[in-house]
């Protein structure tokens, strides 16, 4: 059977991921490694046989994939969190980091690690294969060239063993302070109210308008005084129908359909009169409205008040669902393929804006190759140029920062010209966790047999012990000071935590633990000043220990 799984990569490929996905599903009290423990089925196999690993091009390819889908969804949400607590949260990354980097030297000093195992040890407890490849880059360069084989291979053995610890023990500690705090990621879904997260479930109410002042203002200009978060669609006057625009003016005795929240539609009835127990949305002989999917090109990437629906077919987007959440839609947002839009609009004009829109399932189910290719193949390039910086260091943001960053700016810009860089919600899901999978599954294979080859001979206990000290300390100040002393929404922070790490791995366990795409926010607007930091620093831990 060995030998089959030696010849047959492949094959290793998918029995580990066939193994570990199932697995990860089982809870323990209430917990489960989710998709991590693809990781550990990968370690496990690998260890069976120095040969039997999965090819580097394997895991490469699967950490671009899952950063760049990653980078493109969260490119609107990062932005936005730099303009609020994008410095604070990136100063608490860094303030880590150092205090990561301060436990390494510790363990150094304490246990007498070579200066090139403890930089192997930093990388490894904190998961992040740039920092490894920027420390042997700094061995190339200040080891003489008779040691340069021997030292090269040092920080690969304090990376490999600390490695898995760097996954789990950030798990184990995520899993123990939301049992501890009684985290409830539900309600704080809820609260939050981020760009591109979903809020509190929206709903409709019928008004019935009894202000004697309502026809003194149009609606923009009561929507833009009171600052409400609604969105008003047809009108009942009498037995006539019409549908509301910006300009409209509301009289006393018209019954208004408007969709939010429940607290901001008790505010608005409250105001204009009250609440009609009148549906007046059955009635659909005149004005209808139905869900669309948006699969024209030529739309995704534009504001919704860059189309003048209105204007062009009378028509009135009254929700936007995306994947599972739905969202209570404004002029300034963003439509992406795949989102399906709830439009109002007369009979006559339904088959236009549906049209307008596309409504064709089958062209969000695919991907737009060139633009995918191009902003993938854009973000390698920018991953390999080195980056001079003061004291003759190197700067590589390699094969996760660089798809990460470009992605970003991707998925913020949405399209130039007719090329459109989002990609459908369905496919960039499908290709995020096979991203994850290829990565967890190479990364795994690759450093099982060094992981127990090195634990089972002298010193491989104490840079496992080592390891697991850095990283667990570490995560768990990052949750206390962050959630308790800085009130960093867990959802949010636990995403944080799985940036500093730069690991894929912990974000799949975080989003798995929140059912909502929170935790990316925080992954996304942390990732690459923690890379860039955790090489910065690793090579100034070889030049002060070597």
């Amino acid at each position: 059977m060995l030998s089959i799984l030696l010849e047959n990569p492949l094959l290793v490929l998918f029995l580990v991921a066939a193994v570990g996905y199932p697995l990860g599903r089982i809870k323990i009290r209430g917990s489960s490694l989710g998709v991590a423990a693809v990781l550990f089925v990968g370690l496990a196999m690998g260890s069976l046989h120095p040969e039997l690993k999965l090819p580097e091009i394997v895991y490469v390819l699967g950490l671009a994939l899952f950063v760049y889908t990653i980078g493109l969804s969260s490119g609107p949400a990062f932005v936005a969190s730099l303009k609020r607590e994008g410095i604070r949260n990136n100063a608490l990354i860094i303030g880590m980091l150092l205090v990561a980097a301060g436990l390494v030297v510790g363990a150094q000093r304490l246990l007498g690690f070579k200066g090139t195992v403890t930089a192997g040890l930093f990388a490894g407890s904190l998961t992040n294969t740039p920092a490894l490849a920027g420390a042997l880059e700094t061995i190339k360069h200040i080891a003489s060239p008779e040691l340069r084989e021997l030292l090269l291979a040092e920080p690969v053995v304090g990376y490999s063993v600390a490695y898995p610890m760097g996954v789990m023990g950030v798990v184990l500690a995520i899993s123990l302070v939301q049992k501890l705090w009684n985290v409830d990621y539900g309600e704080e879904g809820k609260r939050l109210r981020l760009a591109g997260t979903a809020s509190e479930a929206l709903r409709s109410m019928t008004v019935r308008i009894a202000w004697p002042g309502a026809g003194r203002h149009t609606v923009a200009e009561l929507a833009r005084h009171e600052k409400w978060d609604v969105i008003f669609g047809r009108i009942r006057r009498g037995d006539s129908y019409l549908l509301t625009g910006p300009q409209v003016r509301f009289q006393p005795g018209d019954l208004v359909t408007a969709v939010g929240t429940e607290t901001e539609l008790r505010r608005v009835a409250a105001f204009l009169g009250e609440v009609s127990e009148e549906e007046i949305t059955v009635d659909r002989s005149e004005y209808d409205y139905r869900r669309i999917f948006v699969s024209n090109p030529r739309v995704a990437g534009r504001q919704l008040g860059e189309l003048n629906l209105f204007e062009n077919y009378g028509a009135t987007v009254t929700r936007v669902r995306r994947g599972d959440d739905d969202f209570l839609p404004h002029d300034d947002m963003v439509l992406e393929l795949g989102d399906r839009v709830r439009v109002v609009t007369h009979r006559d004009h339904m088959a236009e804006v549906t049209a307008f829109f596309g409504d064709s399932y089958r062209a969000v189910s695919e991907v737009d190759i060139l633009t995918f290719s191009l902003g993938l193949a854009l973000g390698l390039l920018l991953g390999i140029i080195p980056i001079p910086l003061p004291g003759g260091i190197t700067l590589k943001l390699g094969f996760a920062g660089g798809p990460l960053i470009v992605a970003l700016i991707l998925g913020t810009i949405g399209r130039s010209g007719s090329m459109v860089w989002s990609l459908p919600y369905s496919a960039n899901m499908t290709l995020r966790q096979i991203g994850l999978v290829l990565f967890l599954a190479g990364v795994g294979t690759r450093a099982g047999y060094g992981f127990v080859t090195t634990l089972a001979k002298g010193g491989g206990l104490a840079i496992f012990a080592a390891g697991a000290v850095v990283t667990c300390l570490t995560a768990l100040a990052t949750l206390w000071i962050g959630h308790k002393l800085m009130k960093i929404p867990m959802s949010i922070l636990i995403g944080m935590v799985a940036g500093l790490q730069t690991q894929p791995a912990v974000l799949g366990y975080a989003l798995e633990q929140t059912g909502n795409d929170l935790p990316n926010i925080g992954y996304a607007s942390v990732y690459p000043v923690a890379t860039i930091s955790k090489i910065l620093i690793v090579q100034i831990l070889l030049t002060m220990l070597m």
